[in-house]
């Protein structure tokens, strides 16, 4: 089991909002470390938004609250309608995210019995939101999320395996089994670092030259995420077609199997590249000077067609190594336009890249 940053944040905000509720004397403290566990959020500008909605569930439940508890008292059976009141004018203006604390908001006012129903109540209120503030300021100053780090990271770490499975599949020397598995972990893995590109994506900079370089980071995070996708749906295809590309003639299948050795070493030094690892300019296509290019390969593949078709040979499959082979290229598409990205990004901005890196990927 692993203790992430926001376990220790969420159980520091309890502790803080404890805190400050006992320091301000306020009854029933209890209520302050309720709200700070719903506040707690995965990003400080997902905080922010958080907190606003749920000053705004705050204020809803306690209004509802105190209106039925004057015209129907305590009555268990008001509380449960309250409560589903309260259900539906949260739905209405489309704050379900903050629904929870609301219903504990109206059940936290309504249980207080006797003439001062009014004044504890506002003393609820204020307890509970000096949880959700207390929460707001542990999620600004306590443990500050670094989601470019996270997010290079899962990249860095998917694409060698996801390089090192097809590497073993385009040599027809993976079970098919465990690529099968492997597969459906790096879908999972792959919807991760989309959640976590989110969460870059949200952070916000009041500065306004580092918004302008967090632009240009954001351009080329995304077309690193759009090339491990392609070279992931390449992989599948390798998978699926595995019989149709062991059936291919061997100088076809040779040639295929270095053009892939050559793309995904490409892939490799690319992002070596964006750590600083690698010169700007350096560029492994300029140094392959004998190496098969798109359209050669096209002509090569129709060739090859019409020498099947002429020697009636039927299984070789053209209809799937054509899926291969589109799948190949377009991932090579991708790599080029990602090679574009970071030059541009290393020539402009190369002395901003992150000093986690340089010591992390070495």
């Amino acid at each position: 089991m692993k203790l992430g940053a926001r376990v220790f944040k969420t159980g520091v905000a309890i502790v803080f909002a404890l805190f400050i509720a006992e320091l301000l004397e306020l009854p029933s403290p209890v209520f302050a470390g309720i709200a700070a566990i719903f506040a707690i959020q995965p990003s400080i500008y997902r905080s922010y938004q958080t907190i606003v909605e749920q000053v705004q569930a705050n204020i809803i439940g306690a209004t509802i609250a105190v209106i039925f508890g004057l015209l129907f008292s305590h009555h268990v059976v008001a509380i449960g309608i309250a409560v589903i009141v309260a259900i539906g004018i949260m739905l209405k203006f489309k704050l379900e995210k903050s629904l929870s604390l609301a219903l504990v908001t109206v059940v936290a006012i309504m249980e207080i019995q006797g003439d001062d129903f009014l004044t504890f109540g506002l003393i609820r209120f204020l307890t509970i939101l000096v949880g959700v503030l207390a929460a707001f300021v542990v999620n600004l100053f306590f443990l500050p999320p670094k989601y470019e780090v996270k997010l290079f990271r899962k990249i860095y770490f998917l694409q060698d395996d996801i390089i090192r499975w097809t590497r073993l599949a385009v040599r027809q020397a993976s079970e098919h089994t465990s690529t099968k598995e492997a597969l459906s972990k790096f879908k999972s893995r792959m919807q991760r670092v989309d959640t976590l590109y989110d969460f870059y994506k949200e952070e916000r900079n009041y500065f306004k030259n580092k918004k302008f370089v967090k632009g240009r980071k954001l351009v080329v995070y995304r077309q690193m995420i759009t090339t491990s996708k392609k070279s992931l749906e390449l992989l599948h295809r390798l998978h699926n077609h595995e019989n149709e590309l062991a059936q291919l003639p061997t100088q076809f299948h040779l040639m295929i199997q270095e053009r892939l050795d050559f793309l995904l070493t490409y892939h490799e030094q690319l992002l070596l590249k964006y750590t600083g690892k690698l010169k700007p300019e350096h560029s492994e296509w300029s140094k392959n000077i004998d190496y098969v290019q798109r359209n050669e390969l096209m002509e090569i593949f129709i060739k090859q067609i019409s020498y099947a078709h002429d020697e009636g040979d039927t299984e070789f499959s053209s209809y799937h190594l054509l899926y291969i082979l589109s799948r190949i290229l377009d991932y090579e598409e991708n790599l080029e336009h990602l090679d574009t990205l970071i030059v541009s990004y290393q020539t402009h901005h190369g002395h901003e890249i992150n000093v986690e890196f340089e010591e992390e990927f070495v």
